[in-house]
């Protein structure tokens, strides 16, 4: 520890990438109109592939990595299907009875092969991120640093063709990164990033290629963690999403907080699992003071907050 801190690094810390801070010594945040908490939804589209790439990475969801079973891993491929082909019409229509866009993480892969859901999206104005090449092909150290640097090219690309225009905000696939990560999103024009979840509320990253904004998800709801990992009910779920955000709303009367969710469509898509999304929007939008915002609205929002301000003229 006596080395790290001889070289810059702070307590608490094992990483350069942003300086410790705890919520009790900032000042408190203010959302637009003083609003308490900034509630945004990450919809993750995916792609799983029937045949893994020969450098794939991915941590298995039947327990066991790659090779020790033979693919194609029929079940988790079929699943990420129907969250294609059913479920993700299922959670826009959901939304669109509330009246509120959602952020679209997809995966380049995904975005070539299902115009549908890119079409659908789009006539709702919803918001694109990028979400890597395919779920089935994780970001890690074991790349080099070009392979990575291409890897996040291909995804953008991939995406930019698929909606057309440039995404400006990332989520890897199952929240994977390398040290360099954010540097390299960064150099590659990129504005935010939404896998670390550190916190409840935004904060900046300084790399050697520029500023990133990180929005912290929210990881104990996402719904792949919950349901594939944790295996919590789907009625104890509802009532987890609804206990967090009245306790961030409570919180944010004194400093904002944000509460951003990523749900799956394979997932929270299916019939008997939609409906608790239904009621979880309703319970929210009971609230004053909740700023509906997209992922890209709240780094924008941070980005102008720490802008320096502009010269008067003379």
């Amino acid at each position: 520890m006596g080395e790290e801190l001889a070289v810059g690094r702070v307590p608490g810390m094992d990483h350069d990438h942003y300086p410790f801070s705890a919520i009790v010594d900032r000042p408190p945040l203010k959302w637009p109109d003083g609003r308490r908490v900034a509630f945004c939804l990450l919809v993750s589209v995916e792609h799983f592939d029937w045949i893994p790439a020969e450098d794939a990475f991915f941590a298995s969801p039947t327990g066991l990595p790659h090779g020790r079973i033979q693919p194609p891993e029929l079940r988790p491929y079929t699943q990420r299907q129907y969250g294609n082909r059913v479920g993700v019409f299922r959670l826009m229509d959901i939304l669109d009875r509330h009246q509120l866009r959602a952020t679209m993480a997809i995966d380049a892969t995904a975005a070539s092969l299902c115009p549908e859901i890119v079409s659908e999206a789009k006539k709702r104005n919803w918001e694109f991120i990028c979400h890597g090449v395919s779920v089935t092909r994780m970001v890690t150290s074991k790349m080099t640093e070009d392979q990575e640097r291409t890897y996040i090219a291909q995804a953008m690309d991939g995406v930019a063709a698929a909606v057309g225009h440039r995404a400006l905000g990332w989520l890897s696939p199952e929240y994977s990164e390398s040290m360099r990560t954010p540097t390299l999103l960064a150099e590659a024009g990129l504005r935010y990033v939404c896998d670390w979840p550190n916190d409840e509320q935004p904060y900046l990253m300084r790399t050697d290629a520029g500023t990133l904004v990180s929005l912290p998800p929210l990881l104990d709801l996402d719904d792949a963690i919950t349901h594939s990992v944790r295996h919590v009910s789907i009625m104890r779920y509802g009532r987890l999403v609804r206990e967090t955000f009245d306790q961030l709303y409570a919180d944010g009367r004194a400093s904002g907080r944000l509460m951003l969710m990523n749900i799956h469509p394979w997932l929270l898509g299916h019939p008997f699992r939609s409906k608790y999304l239904d009621e979880i929007l309703t319970h929210v939008q009971r609230h004053d003071g909740v700023w509906f915002a997209t992922a890209g609205e709240v780094a924008d929002w941070v980005l102008n907050q720490h802008r320096p301000a502009r010269a008067p003229d003379r």
